[in-house]
């Protein structure tokens, strides 16, 4: 090993649940490191430009998720375009533009995110690549190994958060995983003359080949990019060649559009072009943990007696979902491991609302805070008192089930 440094919680990933996680386990008075491979923080809100901060409410006029979730929301505008509705507590079975949430530029929302993970004290390390993890004889994380320009290095720590958004590091560790398929598709940011979902001229470009109605998924500009309507399931799992086809196809569709636009004549390369492209691939549900608990389709408005908070349904109003601490540490694995946003323990429709922005925050949040007081505890993660995280989490604005935000159980 060319370095090797040494902190009290690690995490791994530096999206919105690996910043969450990182900032609450600072702020509890822990030595933190958040290790991400790319140069820039937000992951798939940012990164891979998905920037819809989905709704903190039901959709009824109820906030049901709170703590740096809340945080964070408001610092996604703050140096940039995107408003709050003032009027999202007004009505019932709201539609999504009118629930407690935003669209907001990413390049302002990852300059909040250095300066408030900076201001907490978190050790940022950016391209740095993990690689690899180290586990003593009682089978406990222990470190994981990384690569950056310095080269290859031991990251050690005392407990570890897997914010990764593909369980790199509980793979590594053995931990078993659930896969589930993915979509064909591709957010932009471009420029369109008259348009402005975020500042003039400024707007999303999203195309799925499975998504009816979507520009990208008509047969003819399938057909002029090789493909046809079988492309669209690109399959579980993740590789390096998936990987790249993935990004390529969804790009060589994107060309093929605005050359469509170009030659038919509706419009120019002065009307109407690309401004930036992901940095990521933008899968949405490759890998999770076999937690201790699988959230399950159908499992909202259902009490968890462990709940560590509360999301709603960005799909629709009126939903509810009590997310337990079990699906936050796996099953069977080594000791010292946490997950955190699409990381944590879900199937099917479940996954659905895991894998977005503020249970990514709310669940990076719980991690940050559970590794923190298991460290002060002397216990394993998943040995913790959960009535002591519970009453932590309270202290810290959270409401845990649906009878607190004025909610009934089905």
């Amino acid at each position: 090993m060319d370095f090797e440094v040494s902190y009290d919680v690690v995490v791994v990933g530096g999206g919105i649940a690996g910043v969450a996680a990182a900032l609450q386990a600072a702020r509890s008075g822990k030595k933190t490191a958040l290790l991400e491979k790319t140069v820039l923080l937000g992951g798939l809100a940012t990164t891979g430009l998905v920037y819809i901060y989905l709704p903190l409410c039901d959709g009824n006029g109820r906030q049901v998720t709170f703590g740096i979730c809340e945080e964070l929301i408001r610092l996604s505008i703050e140096y940039g375009p995107g408003d709050i509705p003032d009027a999202w507590r007004n009505g019932v079975n709201q539609e999504d533009g009118k629930r407690l949430r935003c669209i907001f530029s990413p390049a302002s929302f990852m300059l909040a995110l250095d300066e408030v993970l900076e201001n907490a004290g978190v050790d940022i390390w950016l391209d740095t690549l993990v690689c690899g993890v180290e586990k003593d004889e009682d089978n406990s994380l222990t470190g994981v190994v990384v690569e950056n320009k310095s080269g290859r290095g031991l990251v050690r720590g005392r407990r570890f958060i897997d914010a990764s958004g593909d369980c790199e590091v509980a793979r590594r560790a053995g931990v078993p995983c659930l896969a589930e398929d993915n979509v064909l598709s591709i957010w932009a940011l471009q420029y369109q003359e008259n348009a402005a979902s975020l500042s003039p001229g400024i707007e999303m470009h999203y195309g799925g080949c499975g998504a009816d109605g979507h520009p990208l998924a008509t047969p003819e500009l399938l057909a002029r990019c090789g493909l046809d309507a079988s492309a669209w399931n690109v399959g579980s799992g993740i590789s390096g060649r998936k990987v790249t086809d993935f990004i390529l196809n969804g790009r060589r569709l994107l060309r093929e559009y605005y050359r469509m636009a170009y030659e038919n004549g509706t419009a120019n390369r002065k009307n109407l072009y690309a401004l930036k492209l992901p940095a990521m691939a933008q899968f949405r549900k490759i890998y999770c943990i076999e937690g201790a608990c699988v959230l399950q389709d159908e499992q909202n408005h259902r009490c968890f007696d462990d709940s560590i908070g509360m999301v709603g349904d960005w799909r629709k109003a009126g939903p509810v979902w009590e997310i337990p601490y079990r699906t936050l540490y796996p099953k069977n694995g080594p000791k010292g491991l946490l997950a955190a946003g699409r990381c944590t323990s879900a199937v099917g429709n479940a996954w659905e609302i895991t894998r977005v922005i503020p249970t990514a925050a709310m669940t990076g949040q719980a991690a940050g805070l559970a590794a923190a007081m298991s460290l002060d505890a002397g216990v394993d993660p998943a040995a913790l008192d959960v009535m002591k995280l519970q009453n932590e989490l309270r202290a810290l604005g959270f409401k845990l089930h649906l009878p607190e935000v004025g909610l009934a159980y089905s």
